[in-house]
């Protein structure tokens, strides 16, 4: 267990230190000496790792291989050691950036000598590591943890004009670069020459490490260490769609080839791999090429710029351009607009954020955007607007067949200007020799499958546009068959027909003219099979068509039938008959139907003629209709809760029956509870065999829920205002004293004392379905008064079981407040006739006397007070 804890740990360190997050490299040298035909070069590797990458490291050492430029022959292997590591880092402080990001590298460097004999074919130097940094956005999807080539290459005698010796170019732009998602930016991959060679920039394909596999740690594997390098060709990595080694940012950014100065719009937010290469030139003549592979860490930082795409073109068939400021920065807080045509003469201006503008006439315009002006961040931009409809990308493709070459002709067609360029990708391209720019060129295809091809099309007007069409290259060119089994009556003629691209041959000839076109006719007497060879430039295909023969058409039609009235029924006649036609007749819905769905509203006979070629046959059907039994439900109704309905049926059927079952008449008592509804279903013998049905709905109004409010008291002459609620029509009872007993909202006033007056109020609703409520009203022949009781046994028998106020000519309750006897508060409310149930946070407090108050408005305003005690009984 011991050893095998020790090996678990130092796995694990290893696998801490893979370089498995390299975010790019470069090589480049310099000559230190040359002698007796050999030159000693110091070259030094760089290579960056994101600060983000925990537990790892670069390799230390690692593996350098020299190659031969001309034959790809391994000269030597190096294992080299890493000289020093530094950390590079910076936030942007410019005002005019929102979420500026931290960009961090660490920078390996790999010093080294190497000394090599001249040679005419030159060499190159090699260094390769397992993995890049994960979820790279330009690669097609799945390509994670795929490796990196980096190198740098020396000239052979063959390539210098003299033995003079030659000093690589040095990539000396700054790699702490912000870059922002959808906004401009610039980034210089520019480098210098000690040979002061002509430079000349441009984007390549970036290298990946195909035969460079992990191995285990302190073996020269993929771990903990390097492992020696594979030699050339070095293969691309693989480009997503939208991407590739000419535009691995997109179509929208570019590389200047004299200074190396990259800039265009950023794209989404991403890791994206660039590869810069730069040409040494030495008197007009390529002698050498050096290359910096770096992925770039594009972020959602804004920047508070006028940022435009270089042209809108609206070569479709609009001229309306809608058109925002492409940086969505918080900054910008002004926008000024302005287009113009080619005199100048300005045609719209807006102060929107978004510009909307139809352009009555065709022409180019300029589009310029200003942002920020008179503020901070101020910035602005010009684009053009091709305003030139009209303009279709097409073209069409002949051939199918696989290494057989394609057709493809140019369709494109322009109302201005001529169509000028083309580029054709053919849905294979891995590098631009696999393109054209013909009008109409032909491609021919290694292997079978489906193919994207994508022309993109200009005109001298600037318009552009891209167009795509899927084809498939198969073993052999497709023949299709207007029919493949097919009857005639002899002595009829037939016309073969197939489709394809090519040349047909049909065989046997015997009854036909017209066997080399795809189209012969045939006149024969008995069963034949004909087969039709097509040769599309040597790429065979066969198929065959087989004819049968018969002296007369068969017909055999359906017995008579029955059917319900207004159902529908299909015709299925016996017959070889290749076409049919149905005589008019109503209900019928398919006239050229072999088995045509009818539905006739009274009885009906329909009349067919089958036929093959001129041999023909008829026949005819009855169809007879029985009308359904007669079903009605009866009208819906609504009912009161609680109350019954009786339902009215009709039927002139044989039989009859409700669900939910009810008692076997046509008119039922229901009480249902809640809305229902009853389905009446009638049967009958008369020849229709399907039931009829109706239904019926009975509603259940809701139960009235009758309210006359709560018990009250008041003072003889004290105005006391009722409530009622539940209905929408009310009557109290008794009414002496009400101001309008038909009001849900009566005022009451009682002259005389009455210890108990009991009201009545009935409620209905819109239906007249009715409930009733009471409450009782205390009159007492006193000033306002509030009533406590001056002792309560909260028992739960339902006597005396609360202390409470009662408030008599009181309007309000301010508040109603019960204590102990040690003074805590134990109770407060504000409600008249509600109080205290002698318990405190659910605990019910001990027998004794207990201190009240209560601080209310009587019916005329005026303030009232009272206090007292009371005594809790258990």
């Amino acid at each position: 267990m011991k050893h095998l804890s020790l090996l678990m740990l130092i796995m694990a360190f290893s696998a801490g230190l893979r370089a498995d997050h390299i975010t790019g490299g470069e090589m480049y040298y310099t000559v230190l000496s040359r002698a007796n035909g050999s030159t000693t070069y110091q070259v030094t590797l760089k290579q960056f790792r994101s600060c983000g990458t925990l537990n790892r490291s670069f390799y230390n050492p690692i593996y350098i291989g020299v190659y031969n430029r001309a034959s790809n022959a391994e000269i030597f292997m190096l294992s080299v050691p890493l000289n020093r590591e530094e950390q590079l880092s910076h936030t942007s402080n410019d005002p005019c950036i929102t979420r500026p990001p931290t960009i961090c590298y660490y920078v390996g460097y790999w010093h080294f000598n190497v000394t090599l004999q001249d040679s005419p074919d030159g060499y190159i130097i090699t260094s390769q590591v397992t993995n890049r940094v994960n979820q790279i956005s330009n690669l097609e999807p799945g390509y994670d943890r795929i490796g990196a080539t980096y190198t740098a290459e020396i000239p052979g005698t063959a390539q210098l004009a003299t033995a003079t010796n030659n000093r690589s170019a040095r990539f000396t732009g700054s790699d702490l670069v912000t870059v922002c998602a959808d906004n401009p930016f610039q980034y210089s991959f520019a480098a210098e020459d000690p040979d002061n060679d002509e430079l000349r920039y441009y984007f390549c394909e970036a290298y990946q490490t195909i035969g460079y596999s992990s191995g285990n740690p302190g073996t020269g594997g993929g771990g903990a260490t390097s492992q020696p390098t594979v030699p050339p060709p070095y293969v691309s990595v693989p480009y997503g769609t939208g991407y590739s080694q000419d535009a691995p940012l997109g179509v929208r950014v570019s590389i200047d080839p004299v200074t190396g100065l990259i800039t265009g719009i950023a794209p989404e937010v991403g890791i994206y791999v660039v590869t810069v290469c730069v040409q040494e030139l030495r008197n007009g003549i390529v002698i050498a090429t050096q290359r910096k592979d770096l992925q770039l860490n594009i972020t959602g930082c804004t920047l508070a710029a006028a940022t435009l795409l270089p042209e809108y073109m609206l070569c479709g068939n609009s001229q309306q351009l809608v058109v925002a400021n492409r940086s969505t920065s918080p900054l910008i807080a002004r926008w000024n607009w302005e287009f113009r045509n080619a005199a100048g003469q300005l045609v719209y201006s807006s102060a929107n954020p978004v510009a909307d503008f139809t352009f009555a006439l065709p022409g180019t315009y300029s589009v310029k955007l200003t942002t920020n002006r008179g503020l901070q961040c101020p910035d602005s931009t010009e684009a053009l607007a091709l305003v030139y409809p009209g303009f279709n990308p097409a073209f069409t493709s002949a051939g199918s067949c696989i290494a057989k070459p394609v057709s493809f002709t140019d369709q494109t067609t322009t109302a201005f200007g001529t169509v000028n360029y083309w580029n054709w990708d053919f849905g294979q391209a891995i590098t631009m020799t696999d393109r054209s720019e013909d009008q109409n060129p032909d491609w021919t295809y290694a292997s079978t499958g489906r193919y994207t091809v994508t022309l993109i099309a200009h005109n001298s007007v600037g318009c552009k546009d891209t167009v795509q069409q899927a084809i498939d290259i198969l073993d052999k060119p497709p023949i299709g068959l207007a029919f493949r089994d097919t009857l005639i009556c002899p002595p009829d003629p037939l016309t073969l027909r197939a489709s394809g691209s090519g040349n047909f041959t049909w065989s046997p000839a015997v009854n036909m003219t017209g066997s080399q076109t795809a189209t012969p006719n045939v006149n024969v007497t008995s069963d034949t099979k004909y087969y039709v060879d097509l040769d599309q430039n040597g790429c065979l295909n066969r198929d065959s068509v087989v004819i049968r023969t018969t002296p007369q058409v068969t017909l055999q039609m359906p017995a008579d039938t029955l059917i319900c009235q207004g159902d529908t029924i299909r015709l299925r006649p016996q017959s070889n008959g290749l076409i049919y036609n149905w005589a008019a007749a109503p209900g019928l819905l398919q006239a050229a139907a072999p088995a045509p769905l009818v539905s006739p509203p009274g009885d009906t006979r329909y009349f067919v003629t089958a036929s093959v070629s001129a041999c023909t046959a008829s026949g005819s059907v009855w169809v007879r209709t029985v009308p359904y039994p007669l079903a009605r439900a009866g009208n819906d109704t609504v009912i009161c809760f609680g109350t019954e309905a009786q339902l009215h049926a009709a039927t002139d059927g044989s039989g009859f029956a409700w669900s939910p079952a009810l008692p076997g008449t046509l008119d039922p008592v229901v009480r249902p509870t809640g809305s229902t509804a009853y389905v009446f279903t009638a049967t009958d013998t008369r020849g229709c065999p399907k039931p009829s049905r109706d239904t019926v709905l009975v509603t259940v109004l809701p139960k009235v829920q009758a309210y006359a409010g709560r018990d009250t008291a008041v003072v003889v002459g004290q105005p006391l205002r009722l409530h009622a609620s539940g209905g929408t029509r009310y009557e109290w009872s008794p009414a002496a004293g009400l101001s309008d007993p038909g009001n849900s909202d009566p005022i009451a006033v009682y002259r005389n004392a009455n210890k108990g007056l009991r009201l009545k109020v009935l409620v209905q609703d819109q239906a007249g379905c009715a409930d009733s409520a009471f409450l009782t009203v205390k009159v007492y022949n006193t000033l306002p008064q509030v009533f406590v009781p001056t002792a309560f046994t909260p028992n739960g028998d339902g006597v005396n079981d609360w202390l409470r106020p009662i408030g008599a000519g009181i309007s309000e309750i301010r508040y109603f407040r019960v204590y102990n006897r040690w003074g805590r508060l134990v109770y407060s409310g504000n409600e008249n006739n509600r109080g205290w149930d002698g318990r405190t946070k659910g605990e019910l407090q001990d027998n004794g006397t207990y201190v009240w108050q209560v601080s209310a408005v009587d019916y005329f305003g005026a303030d009232f007070f009272l206090s007292g005690t009371a005594t809790l009984l258990r």
